[in-house]
């Protein structure tokens, strides 16, 4: 089976946010990268179905040089080779094209992603990637098992889940609880070190959208204690100032 993983290269959630240019850049001064948690979660999924049937996993990453570390950690995590589109990630559909495109020449039977990134949060990248192929998508994926050319995918709607059966080849954009993460061991930390990653140039693509402007949400305020015994002011408070009431 050959699964292509698609990674996104986004700072940790615990990193403190700020906009240069205007408000129109990340500044990337001091903040640590890692793998988006959800593609996190379609790594290990496509890892644990290679080690359990056979076959190959390859990451892809859309982005600049700085984003190879990044890159290492998911060959090292159990991914055979990587591809890195030397571009900035631009928008959702420049990211899906690239993608389609490597898919189109290779012939995967699995293309996993997380449902979202953390960054842009848009989910749209798995269903640009199923229309431009012309393949089924699906998201938000919890379960996949995969028998022969057929897979069973569990994913979550509101209220309950939905259980599918789907053909091979399809698009998942998964999220927790389909594998659990798998953190890099120091065989694997080593022989990533050469493991081949493939560098190659963007497709060019029609720009749809563009970045006018980043902000911050507001600052959280102070808290305030209200003694139990004081109902009337809470109630006033929450309906006056909170206006949650």
């Amino acid at each position: 089976m050959k699964i292509l993983v698609c990674i996104t290269h986004v700072p940790d959630t615990t990193a403190k946010i700020s906009f240069t240019d205007n408000n129109t850049k990340l500044n990337k001064a001091g903040v640590q990268y890692i793998i988006g948690p959800y593609d996190d979660y379609a790594l290990a999924r496509a890892v644990e179905l290679k080690e359990a049937q056979g076959g190959t996993v390859t990451v892809v990453n859309v982005g600049e040089a700085d984003t190879e570390p990044t890159i290492r950690k998911a060959l090292a995590i159990g991914a055979d080779d990587a591809i890195r589109v030397n571009a900035y990630p631009s928008d959702a559909f420049f990211v899906a094209t690239q993608i389609a495109e490597i898919a189109r020449k290779n012939n995967y039977d699995l293309i996993l992603m997380g449902r979202e990134s953390i960054d842009f949060n848009g989910g749209q990248v798995h269903g640009m990637v199923g229309e431009l192929l012309g393949l089924p998508s699906v998201s938000p994926v919890m379960q996949l098992d995969v028998t022969g050319n057929t897979a069973k995918v569990a994913r979550e709607i509101e209220g309950g889940k939905e259980h599918l059966e789907v053909k091979l080849p399809f698009v998942a954009g998964c999220q927790e609880p389909i594998a659990e993460w798998k953190i890099p061991n120091m065989r694997g930390i080593m022989s990533a070190r050469t493991k081949p990653l493939q560098v190659i140039p963007p497709v060019a693509v029609e720009e749809h959208t563009t970045v006018k402007q980043f902000e911050l949400p507001p600052a959280k305020g102070s808290v305030k204690m209200i003694p139990a015994d004081k109902a009337e002011e809470l109630i006033s408070l929450l309906r006056n100032q909170a206006k949650v009431l």
